[in-house]
């Protein structure tokens, strides 16, 4: 057996805010099948988008955060704050990082990584 390709799944309350969230963030849509799934990638990376059996109930996540690192990690944090979504910046050892969540609370993240 060979493993050709993975994706992680995130159960979302509103699927067509969650897309349009992804692909204003830098993701690209790769297909989509009504309201039942959606597949947005970045390089190295799909992402599917499911909707949550009760969406009056936020989802949690609090066993992941999906990360990405950028070309240009000023333009990023830029066009965060263009699109009004809250960060939290941090500094270490092995980068700067800009926190931020999806629509549904999921944590994301961009580097600017030191290596």
């Amino acid at each position: 057996m060979a493993i050709k390709e993975g994706n992680i799944t995130i159960m979302v309350n509103d699927m067509d805010r969650s897309i349009s969230f992804y692909q204003a963030i830098g993701l690209t849509l790769k297909n989509r099948w009504g309201n039942y799934y959606a597949q947005l990638t970045a390089p190295g990376l799909t992402i599917g988008l499911h909707p949550g059996g009760d969406t009056t109930q936020p989802t949690t996540t609090d066993n992941i955060s999906i990360g990405f690192t950028t070309d240009n990690f000023e333009e990023t944090q830029a066009l965060l704050q263009k699109l009004s979504i809250d960060t939290a910046s941090r500094q270490e050892e092995g980068g700067a990082f800009l926190h931020f969540t999806d629509p549904d609370g999921t944590p994301l993240y961009f580097i600017k990584p030191k290596w």
